[in-house]
């Protein structure tokens, strides 16, 4: 089984039409040794052209979220998130027909987007605005990758630093096989530096004990981060065969449970890993048919409504955490959100 470790996204708002070359640079820039030819470069830099051109002329506070990430044995991959605040899409089929443009950009609008990109998913509402993710691969993909996408669950998950940072005092960690997937979600106290060392070192023992009960896990976690300032964790463990939800930690990242008809909050104890926390103890939930489990940190408000969250339950769940991370940041710490879904 093999770990995944959380990437973090770099913020790039579309307040004027030089962020949309200065995006497109930082993309290019990402890719530079990873081997990707000149066409599979050309092709990444039209999917950020459209997109970040898109948001600054027709969005409010529109932001493009850019991650390059590689595993083990992949050529690699970049992932551009599109968010906005408005407003919104009256009439997205037609938006999506290869073609359509409301002006004159590069490409041909989101259909060319749609045909460019690896991976490409879109939601919009009035006034709300709109969230969509592309991803852009080379075109051969690895087997390992293949195999990663074959997976009966499927993780999407923004890590964005506080703002004027340059490092995330948060981070993620998964593992997923089959049928099961384990999760590790920490938040240095603080932000900067420090926080981002205390992260890293929880995320680097999770990588040795995830296949471990979830208490030793935790307690991994804490003695490994007494040379730390300590960190809020939660680990969580998905199982579809037996349809449950198991976890524990400490501190304040908060987590739900949520399908159409069903919403549970996860709750751990108080305390902060690497420093003081009561022995870990294993709470479980029923994981219903088409839920979501979403965890995240505390840079993003723990009361929010799933009113707008239920319309994406059957969408990539990057989409679920972009319209969280827009509309429930604090916007004066790190954020993370992390959003696990069966496949169908």
């Amino acid at each position: 089984m093999e770990v995944v470790t959380g990437w973090t996204h770099k913020a790039f708002p579309m307040s004027d039409a030089s962020r949309v070359g200065e995006a497109r640079r930082h993309a290019a820039l990402a890719v530079a040794d990873m081997g990707w030819s000149e066409v599979e470069t050309g092709r990444l830099a039209l999917v950020v052209t459209e997109l970040g051109t898109n948001l600054h002329r027709h969005a409010r506070n529109g932001r493009l979220l850019i991650a390059a990430h590689r595993q083990a044995g992949e050529a690699g991959e970049v992932e551009i998130i599109s968010i906005d605040e408005g407003p919104g899409i009256a009439d997205l089929a037609l938006a999506m027909q290869d073609g359509h443009s409301s002006g004159s950009t590069p490409g041909t609008g989101l259909g060319a987007v749609r045909r460019l990109a690896s991976e490409f998913d879109i939601h919009s509402s009035m006034p709300d605005g709109t969230v969509s993710v592309a991803r852009v691969r080379p075109a051969a993909s690895s087997a390992a990758g293949v195999a990663r996408r074959g997976a009966a669950l499927q993780i999407g998950a923004i890590c964005l630093p506080a703002p004027h940072e340059t490092v995330c005092g948060d981070g993620w960690a998964a593992a997923i096989h089959g049928e099961q997937a384990t999760l590790l979600v920490a938040d240095g106290l603080g932000h900067g530096p420090e926080a981002a060392k205390a992260s890293r070192a929880a995320i680097a023992a999770f990588a040795t004990s995830f296949e471990a009960d979830l208490r030793e896990t935790v307690q991994k976690v804490h003695r490994d981060l007494q040379t730390t300032r300590g960190a809020a964790v939660c680990a969580l463990r998905i199982d579809t065969d037996s349809a449950t939800v198991s976890y524990t930690g400490a501190g304040n990242i908060a987590g739900r449970v949520l399908s159409g008809v069903f919403d549970k909050s996860l709750i751990t104890q108080h305390g902060t890993a690497g420093m003081q926390i009561r022995k870990p103890e294993t709470a479980s939930l029923a994981l219903p048919a088409h839920a979501l489990v979403i965890l995240h940190s505390d840079g993003i408000e723990t009361r929010w409504s799933v009113e707008r969250i239920r319309p994406l339950l059957q969408k990539d769940p990057k989409l679920v955490a972009a319209v969280l991370l827009r509309d429930h940041t604090r916007h004066r710490d790190d954020a993370t959100v992390v959003v696990i879904r069966q496949k169908e």
